[in-house]
């Protein structure tokens, strides 16, 4: 595993409380940015829909077309700001326009405002619970095609958004590629949150030895169903580091990426993989 140079900094997660007014929230995401670099954070990363609340009837009116800086305040903040204070962010995910079709995206800018690189979702969440919750993420959005392991100043980053995170297909993925912290962006529902929000996280993180940060949008924001919070940093041994209760907060911890080379020592599961039973294909080496 490639160590960076920048082997140990602070994470910020930023736990955005998301109403209907997008101008607000944009100020809202701003400040606490600008909170978590203050406390020494070098990687900030922000909810999923952290511009718009959570419901179809909002995707399209809020959504960005990233070509045109002019009609893109949500995008362009997160440029300046991860320039202004010389910090990376992981812009948790806006609705994007592109070619006609709306896109679940989740933007990764370097500690000089540009952009690194762009995520869009790849699974999407389609569920009907009789009794719990329907939706139908497909309904609005296109689906991403391609996964994402960005090169930045603290270390190698994969993102998912959410939904992806159930796949840990997409996770072994990312550790083949060498990330050293994977970044999920996600807005749980109450009954998959409690259910599935700590174990899925920490499952990712301890089968590929390597860290795991999720953000979530707090428990009072607007949209079409209660959102479950806890906006989590994750050990490579599956062990939490740092997490939030539901309510708006930033929640500020210290990765350290020696803990990856340490735990892979100790238990070396590549070595002990069996490539004579099951394979591992990368279908976009």
């Amino acid at each position: 595993m490639e160590v960076p140079d920048v082997s140990k900094f602070k994470v910020g997660l930023c736990q955005l409380s998301v109403n209907s007014e997008k101008n607000l929230n944009i100020l809202r995401a701003h400040n606490m940015i600008k909170f978590a670099a203050e406390q020494g954070a070098r990687l900030v990363v922000l909810p999923e829909m952290w511009n718009c609340p959570y419901s179809a009837d909002n995707f399209a009116k809020y959504a960005e077309n990233f070509d045109d800086r002019d009609s893109s305040p949500s995008f362009s903040m997160l440029s300046e700001v991860a320039s202004c204070f010389g910090i990376t962010i992981v812009g948790g995910s806006i609705p994007e326009w592109c070619n006609g079709r709306l896109y679940n995206t989740c933007c990764v800018f370097g500690s000089d405002g540009t952009l690194k690189a762009k995520h869009r979702k790849i699974h999407l969440f389609d569920i009907d619970t009789p009794g719990d919750i329907s939706f139908k993420e497909s309904d609005s959005f296109s689906a991403g095609d391609e996964p994402t392991v960005v090169e930045t100043d603290i270390g190698r980053i994969g993102i998912g958004i959410c939904h992806d995170m159930r796949f840990p297909e997409l996770a072994m993925l990312y550790r083949a590629k060498g990330a050293h912290i994977i970044c999920y962006p996600g807005a749980f529902n109450m009954s998959t949150g409690e259910l599935l929000w700590e174990l899925v996280q920490r499952a990712r993180a301890a089968d590929n030895q390597l860290f795991v940060a999720t953000c979530s949008p707090s428990r009072d924001s607007a949209g079409c169903y209660t959102i479950w919070g806890h906006s989590t940093l994750v050990s490579p041994f599956g062990e939490i580091i740092a997490t939030s209760e539901h309510a708006e907060t930033v929640v500020v911890a210290e990765i350290d990426y020696s803990e990856i080379q340490l735990r892979r020592e100790n238990l070396p599961l590549e070595q002990q993989w069996r490539r004579d039973i099951y394979q591992f294909i990368d279908l976009h080496h």
